[in-house]
């Protein structure tokens, strides 16, 4: 097939399974279409009739495509999506005949139970009722599964009591917030053009996948999502030869099908290669609105595992599915644009006069300064700890990477108030008569920082792969529209606001250059260092979780409407939940592999090799090597017992705590941390060293080499 032809057939799938502005356009009255279209740019909401009307288009398309049943799609605070799916039908006429409709009320609201999902306390179990609301902003879409298709419609999610309890409510309020904040920042520039300035997200999605037929053989991975056991492969990533490596056959047409999907469902999917480790994989779409994005993303992560099984393959999208080679994670590119189609961390040709720009990027710095805690929360799950501070991703000590350009402006500014240069990137020789010489970018790439500038965007480096993006961005919305409406709130009653702009960026910049740091984020000498400025260094995710209830940040939150208190300790109660619930589930499956599989296959192996060994004695052979290799397995099977002895105590210790408050949620969720993780891996290092010793036909789970080399 010809790039043309390629090329013509993207074009001609793309978005066909999406009820896109251009099919509205074609199916909706024009007065209904100009109502919906203001109603997605926050005018009005639709009426009754109106909603009828686009109720009735949306599902004559969705039959024509074959659907019979709709959803209202949201995203709960599972992290994932949730559904329920109601069909057209309706009770048949005196005739016998079915009709199918689909009426504006339920477009507009659904009612799924909101006491089965995480409420964090806000929901008690005999009060059910919760409901979902349509997201005007983002396009219904169908969803092709062995259930047929599905017309599945975006939307937010509360509680009766007017709680939200999902991921997409506290982000569209962000949303606001920094478009509002930000429009006043232009209005003092002079820009009275700009109606609207968008959150721009591009999240990088990581993934893993093994075979089928040897995941279905791990219980570790089928109930945790991770290997529990396993030890290394005599290869792993050690030479450098996945990375961007010839993609396999089997995996390029996985991808294939992959991309025909997403882009049918109007995801912009744009990269993919391989990754660092065996077996790991990255895709890439292009940015969007922030909300769009959002929904994308949990629309990839979907479509990854639902593809997967028709190639015979699992996806693994858990942070740190083997031990020993890089985890997966999500990078999230952030930007702000004017609906003009101004970037406004484009630092332009000159930044040291793009005074604008500078404001902008001043009013940045502070905002990840003051709440580096909740930017360290947002990308904290307990997946994600088995990644954040080690050397495949950046450290848990939140710092932003400017590059050489923007950290010399900077540097002059704070030392003389004024920048009159910049540094430029210059050119790259190659060096070979028939390869063009490259104009260098002014700065180098900083893999190791956790919010790194990257030319006219922000990357926030440590989400983890499983994680919905909805919280990070939620969190960064929010605390730059607080920096934005404080530098508003000072040069809008500013006399000479030249002046005033100009005070304000170097106050920002002296204030909070401390967070500014180019160099190694692995360096051990960093941690010292940012211990010296007072950075925060907040270990893991039980540590973050109260970042959410100071009061610091309960004022940034009630300031915006963003969040309520009582739906900050909410979050605040699930994620502890949520660790003890994740880590009993693997303390669980750990008890039962080792004590059912593990243990009798090497009791079994050290029988036959007693055997072996008393065999050769009666014969008057020596038998040193195989008595000595007894005596280690032997050894280890005592050690392993117990290590899984102590682990069943204090797992049925953590179990046993009541968590009916906030304070006792947190003593579970410690207990777990401190003692149940650290026997849990007191149980593998046993059970790890007899792998390489056990006869590997004995070996009751395939190996790590088996998972990551045989696809």
């Amino acid at each position: 097939m010809s790039s043309e032809s390629m090329t013509a057939n993207v074009e001609a799938i793309f978005g066909e399974n999406v009820f896109t502005m251009s099919k509205m356009r074609e199916r909706l009255p024009k007065p209904v279409y100009a109502k919906l279209r203001s109603a997605m740019q926050g005018g009005p909401e639709l009426s009754r009739a109106d909603a009828d009307v686009v109720a009735k288009a949306m599902k004559d398309w969705a039959i024509e495509k074959g659907a019979t049943h709709y959803t209202h799609w949201f995203q709960p605070l599972t992290g994932i999506t949730a559904e329920k799916h109601d069909s057209f039908v309706t009770p048949p006429d005196e005739e016998g005949h079915m009709l199918m409709e689909f009426s504006g009320k339920e477009l507009i609201m659904g009612e799924p139970d909101a006491s089965s999902f995480p409420s964090g306390g806000l929901r008690s179990t005999f009060e059910a009722r919760g409901y979902t609301t349509w997201d005007v902003t983002s396009p219904a879409f169908l969803k092709a599964t062995s259930a047929g298709y599905t017309l599945c419609i975006p939307t937010a999610f509360c509680s009766y009591t007017g709680e939200a309890l999902d991921k997409k409510t506290p982000l569209l309020r962000s949303m606001e917030a920094v478009n509002n904040q930000a429009l006043r920042l232009l209005r003092l520039f002079g820009d009275t053009e700009s109606k609207k300035v968008l959150t721009c997200v591009g999240a990088e999605q990581e993934y893993f996948l093994v075979d089928k037929d040897t995941y279905l053989k791990r219980p570790d991975l089928i109930y945790s999502g991770r290997t529990l056991f396993g030890a290394p492969a005599p290869k792993g990533q050690e030479m450098e030869d996945h990375y961007f490596g010839v993609i396999r056959e089997r995996i390029g047409a996985y991808m294939k099908d992959l991309n025909d999907e997403l882009w049918r469902l109007g995801v912009p999917a744009k990269t993919q290669h391989n990754e660092a480790a065996p077996a790991q994989h990255e895709l890439a779409p292009i940015y969007e609105n922030a909300n769009i994005a959002c929904d994308h993303n949990q629309i990839i992560m979907e479509a990854m595992k639902r593809v997967a099984i028709h190639h015979g393959l699992r996806c693994l999208l858990h942070e740190k599915p083997f031990a020993g080679v890089n985890g997966s994670g999500k990078h999230n590119n952030w930007s702000l644009q004017t609906d003009t189609g101004i970037n406004l961390l484009d630092p332009g040709e000159s930044p040291e006069r793009n005074i604008q720009f500078l404001l902008i990027l001043s009013c940045i710095l502070k905002a990840v300064d003051v709440h580096a805690d909740l930017l360290r929360q947002s990308a904290s799950d307990v997946g994600n700890d088995h990644r954040l501070g080690e050397n495949e991703a950046p450290p848990a000590i939140i710092s932003v990477f400017l590059g050489a350009q923007l950290a010399d402006v900077v540097r002059q500014l704070v030392e003389t108030g004024a920048a009159d240069k910049h540094i430029k990137g210059g050119v790259l020789k190659t060096g070979v008569s028939t390869l063009p010489d490259l104009v260098k970018d002014a700065t180098d790439r900083n893999r190791t920082s956790p919010f790194a500038f990257t030319g006219n965007k922000f990357e926030f480096r440590m989400v983890g792969s499983a994680d919905s993006i909805g919280s990070c961005n939620t969190i960064l919305n929010a605390i730059v529209a607080e920096a934005f409406s404080d530098a508003a709130d000072e040069l809008e009653k500013a006399d000479n606001l030249p002046m005033a702009v100009h005070d304000l960026l170097k106050k920002n910049f002296i204030e909070h250059q401390r967070i500014i740091f180019n160099g190694n984020g692995y360096a051990k000498e960093w941690v010292k260092e940012a211990a010296r400025r007072g950075l925060p260094n907040i270990p893991g995710t039980v540590e973050a979780a109260s970042a959410l209830t100071t009061d610091k940040a309960v004022a940034l939150f009630e300031r915006f409407g963003i969040f309520t208190r009582s739906e900050l300790e909410s979050r605040e109660e699930i994620t502890y939940e949520t660790y003890s619930k994740t880590i009993n589930i693997e303390a669980l499956t750990m008890i039962d592999m080792a004590g059912k599989q593990i243990l009798p296959a090497c009791m079994h192996y050290a029988g036959e090799l007693a055997s072996s060994v008393s065999a050769l004695n009666a014969v008057g052979l020596s038998s040193a090597a195989e008595t000595e290799r007894l005596k280690e397995i032997v050894s280890l099977i005592d050690e392993m017992q117990g290590a899984l002895d102590t682990l069943k105590k204090l797992t049925l210790k953590a179990e046993s705590l009541k968590t009916d408050t906030i304070e006792r949620a947190k003593k579970q969720a410690c207990l777990y941390k401190d003692q149940v993780k650290p026997a849990m891996k007191a149980l593998r290092t046993p059970a790890d060293a007899l792998e390489m010793l056990v006869d590997k036909r004995e070996w009751p789970f395939p190996t790590y080499g088996d998972l990551m080399f045989e696809i």
